[in-house]
């Protein structure tokens, strides 16, 4: 497991509560599927902590997950920050890099593209780095759409229009596959008309 141990100090309610989204936490490792007792992650307010009633403060860590906790309460890891003189050492979970969710389009599906394409990562970060979690091949249709995201009509039929949102242009449909759509709303897609301007010139 990749740590690096600093020098810490544990705030206090009123500490954190002085604090801004800015500002660099320290906050317990722990997760739903994964304990780790005694580590902590870097981390952010979700909001400025003025904002925090009842002493639960909520943080957002590096990887995206939101941790709820009582700064106060000794039974809990608590909120820290580094401080070089800080009377504690606290151990630091580290990156291990990073995971790429993309939708690449290869001209023609050319596999051998492809293998080229996962080469030249592998030459760009180290061999046996570069691991392949996922892969979803896809033909594309030769039609570009347009993806709408509309709200989901509720009570009686026949009321107002329901809302849209665009979402993506002039884009190919499997691109839907990559969007995460607001709850309440429900995907669109449309065949792609290039708007076309009317205004009269001189």
């Amino acid at each position: 497991m990749n740590t690096e141990k600093i020098a810490a100090r544990r705030l206090s309610w009123e500490e954190v509560t002085e604090l801004d989204v800015k500002d660099k936490l320290f906050v317990s490792a722990d997760t739903a599927e994964l304990k780790l007792p005694g580590c902590y992650v870097p981390a952010f307010l979700t909001k400025p902590g003025e904002h925090f009633e009842g002493g639960s403060i909520t943080a957002r860590t590096i990887f995206q997950e939101e941790v709820s906790c009582l700064p106060d309460d000794e039974n809990e890891a608590g909120i820290h920050v580094a401080d070089e003189n800080g009377p504690v050492t606290i151990e630091v979970l580290q990156s291990a890099g990073v995971v790429l969710d993309l939708a690449l389009f290869v001209p023609g599906g050319d596999k051998g593209a492809l293998s080229a394409l996962y080469a030249a990562a592998r030459q760009a970060f180290g061999a046996d780095v570069v691991q392949i979690w996922r892969q979803g091949l896809k033909e594309v249709p030769d039609v570009k759409v347009d993806i709408f995201e509309e709200q989901v009509p509720r009570g009686r039929k026949g009321g107002d229009a329901p809302k849209r949102d665009r979402r993506a242009i002039d884009t190919y449909p499997t691109r839907a596959d990559f969007i995460e759509f607001t709850a309440g709303w429900k995907p669109v897609v449309e065949i792609h008309r290039p708007v076309v301007d009317d205004t009269p010139t001189i």
